[in-house]
């Protein structure tokens, strides 16, 4: 099982872990360092956790989540590139993934829930602008334990069952994805944890199975990793995962290089990384931030207060890895599904188009050569086939709230 400590990325504390979320000294990420420096895979475990030593967990339960890595031919060939990898942690039977949560968001609830559980907490509170919100409530109605979800009004929740009754899902008026994050903020109730976004280890290590995965298909280290980013928590936690591969040794000595992608014109991470600054300016970055949000179809990106400058954050791995920034059109994104689904066939919706659509810009601009490694992640793939063979079912907001500063004894909590 997972045996790890807690370190600050700042002052190199040791932290204690009682579902610890930050260092109480420093505003910097915390990381987990495993007891395991070498991987043994786990084959006798379900899904995931087959990588359960490098999770933050000691148990595990009955799960089907999954992840798979597969060379891709037909899309590789359209693109003239040799080593092509699709990462899938969404619904595509044909390759054995089923995923009911059908992201890879699935892959940061499974041990963030079975960490709650040994921490003995009661509940969970999050903000969500999509996936995650139906990862942690799917995941919510399988483990039994509650969560509170607060969403932009705009956003809409599709999962697997008619009703999920562990779970209050609170709207905020607008789409807005900041102002939930501002509600779920100022929620407090008794026994129930922040979620904790990229502070977050046991989200931020799921996360990580992603490079884990390909890097046990491949036998070695990708040469190139691409995703679409909203917050941006996804690339950080492959990064991790590479510090990680690396000094296992047994997948070369070479880092990967973090290619990350928004949709425009909402891409304050590529704004800031495209000046090379260390901080977001919302002047610079993110002018127009109201009216530009609503002009992007990959509307689960729109993070306005991502952790690009934090301490271990996105800035860093960008840094790190020398990494590279996209920013992918309403047009690009149309024409990257089409593409796809087309050459793959498994449909795609906006958010991995964004990355598909960023791969054929870094080809175009020659920043990969046609025959390195590429490991592209497709969360949410088969979405469509997911809903045509099984039903999916909208989750009704158990209250709508006005704004985000609503007074919090008028929210419904009591319903836990």
């Amino acid at each position: 099982m997972g045996i790890y400590k807690l370190k600050c990325l700042s002052c190199n504390r040791i932290l204690e872990d009682d579902y610890t979320l930050k260092c109480n000294s420093c505003d910097a990420l915390i990381r987990t360092e495993y007891e395991k420096k070498q991987l043994e895979l786990r084959n006798d475990l379900p899904g995931i956790w087959k990588y359960i030593d490098w999770l933050p967990v000691s148990d595990y339960f009955e799960t089907d989540s999954s992840i798979k890595t597969y060379k891709s031919e037909a899309l590789a060939k359209e693109l003239g590139l040799s080593n092509l990898y699709i990462s899938c942690a969404g619904y595509f039977p044909e390759i054995g993934v089923k995923n009911k949560a059908c992201s890879f968001k699935e892959l940061e609830s499974v041990p963030t829930y079975q960490r709650m559980k040994e921490k003995k907490k009661k509940g969970v509170i999050l903000a969500s602008a999509g996936n995650t919100g139906i990862s942690f409530a799917y995941m919510s109605k399988i483990t039994k334990i509650p969560a509170i979800i607060v969403i932009p009004e705009s956003a809409k929740l599709l999962v697997p069952y008619p009703e999920i009754d562990t779970v209050v899902l609170i709207a905020v008026k607008g789409n807005d994805y900041f102002n939930a994050i501002h509600l779920a903020s100022r929620i407090n109730k008794e026994g129930f944890v922040p979620e904790g976004g990229a502070r977050n280890i046991a989200r931020r290590d799921g996360m990580a199975l992603v490079m884990i995965d390909a890097a046990f298909t491949l036998k070695t280290l990708p040469d190139h990793y691409f995703q679409a980013v909203g917050s941006g928590t996804g690339a950080v936690s492959v990064w991790e995962a590479t510090l990680r591969l690396l000094d296992d040794g047994r997948f070369g000595k070479k880092k990967i290089k973090l290619h990350v992608s928004q949709n425009h014109p909402f891409n304050p991470i590529h704004n800031a990384w495209a000046r090379k600054a260390k901080e977001i300016d919302i002047d610079k970055d993110m002018l127009n931030a109201f009216e530009n949000i609503s002009k992007v179809k990959a509307t689960m990106l729109t993070n306005r207060k991502p952790p690009y400058s934090i301490v271990g954050g996105v800035y860093d791995a960008l840094i790190d890895t020398n990494g590279e920034t996209y920013a992918v059109t309403n047009k690009e994104i149309d024409s990257a599904a089409k593409l796809f689904y087309e050459l793959e066939g498994i449909d795609i919706p906006a958010e991995p188009a964004v990355a598909v659509g960023s791969l054929i810009q870094a080809i175009e601009q020659k920043k990969v050569n046609l025959s390195d490694k590429i490991l592209l992640n497709l969360t949410a793939a088969g979405f469509e086939r997911l809903k045509k063979d099984h039903g999916l079912y909208p989750l009704k907001p158990t209250y709508v709230a006005k704004n985000e500063h609503i007074p919090i004894e008028e929210l419904p909590l009591n319903d836990l």
